[in-house]
């Protein structure tokens, strides 16, 4: 089905919203129920997969074999990097703080990455998805995703932005540095962080054990081959895995008063396939369940799709599904509009 265009979604704003009606079905089915069990296997799974590479990596040693135990660790670290991005939207337990440890393990502990400054920033993308000047996912140096910001560059960011499509997927290889580097800003700051010493610790034996282990592990290049090897599959991981979502959906401006229903679903795209399609993007293919619900459990969300595509069916309102390659054809295909000052694209 076709996205909404923008004059659509003027046009829809006036209506009142039906969420409260989507809710009560959502809740009378049991959708927001927690799944600990299955939780409790997922990461049994993972950390087991995790202890055996690392088996894997100390017995072969000094060896440029290394390269694919890299890759294979950079899957797990995207894999468990969702499982904090669950625990930050509290889907684990109903316990704040038991999600929070969780988080604070799985982001600052195993990848790296700042917890708090993380769910910090995606509470304020999933408040005002797509919509200009308040979701911190469409300000995006050097990228362009509007019109107004591919014509304020100027120079070498210029021509980054009239080529942005093409170097998109490469740029995603260094997604992961960027995190790090976001998070030891955040870290740094005195301000902004409920668990700064926490978060602060855990990064610290973060850093300390992932380049302990590969510098005694391995000789200088290997080592060094062997973080950009992990590091940047890890970054086009997690950022193949967010980008269908949103980039080549409707951007709505801050006029616009969309009510929660509409403003989640217009905006969003769900990624069409299998259970193995759900473990490999963590559930996020499900993106306008999870829009609609952030706290539901990711095993619900494949419950949960013909309910609300369903009820958006009965009221008129835009469901976006595509394949997996349809979802990046528009997405760039979006990318390559805005950098060479064309029209958007549709998503036919």
């Amino acid at each position: 089905m076709a996205a909404a265009s923008n004059a659509d979604l003027g046009a829809r704003s006036g209506r009142g919203s039906e969420y409260a009606d989507l809710s009560r079905l959502v809740r009378a089915a049991g959708l927001l129920d927690r799944q600990p069990r299955l939780y409790a296997a997922r990461v049994t799974v993972l950390v087991c997969c995790l202890v055996l590479l690392g088996v894997v990596f100390v017995r072969l040693g000094s060896s440029w074999w290394q390269t694919a135990t890299a890759a294979g660790i950079a899957v797990l670290l995207a894999q468990l990097a969702f499982l904090g991005h669950d625990a930050g939207h509290r889907q684990i337990f109903g316990s704040r703080r038991a999600n929070n440890v969780v988080g604070l393990i799985c982001a600052n502990l195993v990848t790296g990455i700042s917890y708090g400054w993380w769910v910090d920033k995606h509470n304020r993308h999933h408040a005002h998805p797509n919509t200009e000047g308040r979701d911190p996912d469409i300000v995006v140096a050097p990228l362009a995703f509007t019109p107004g910001q591919a014509v304020t560059q100027h120079g070498l960011r210029a021509l980054f932005v009239r080529h942005q499509a093409a170097l998109f997927f490469p740029l995603l290889m260094a997604e992961g540095l960027h995190l790090h580097a976001a998070s030891v800003r955040a870290i740094v700051s005195r301000s902004g962080l409920r668990h700064r010493p926490a978060e602060a610790g855990l990064f610290v034996l973060h850093v300390a054990g992932y380049l302990g282990a590969v510098f005694l592990v391995l000789s200088v290049p290997q080592a060094i081959a062997f973080i950009l090897v992990n590091q940047g599959l890890f970054g086009l991981y997690l950022g193949s895995s967010f980008a269908p979502n949103h980039k080549g959906m409707p951007i709505l401006s801050e006029a616009d008063d969309l009510d929660y229903l509409r403003r989640q679903v217009l905006t969003s795209r769900n990624v069409r396939g299998g259970r193995l399609l759900d473990a490999l993007l963590g559930g996020l293919n499900y993106q306008i369940e999870h829009h609609l619900f952030p706290s539901m459990p990711r095993p619900n969300l494949r419950r949960a799709q013909p309910l609300i595509r369903q009820f958006c069916t009965d009221h008129g309102i835009a469901y976006h599904e595509t394949t997996l390659i349809q979802s990046w054809s528009q997405g760039l295909a979006y990318l390559r509009a805005i950098g060479t000052g064309a029209s958007r694209p549709g998503n036919d």
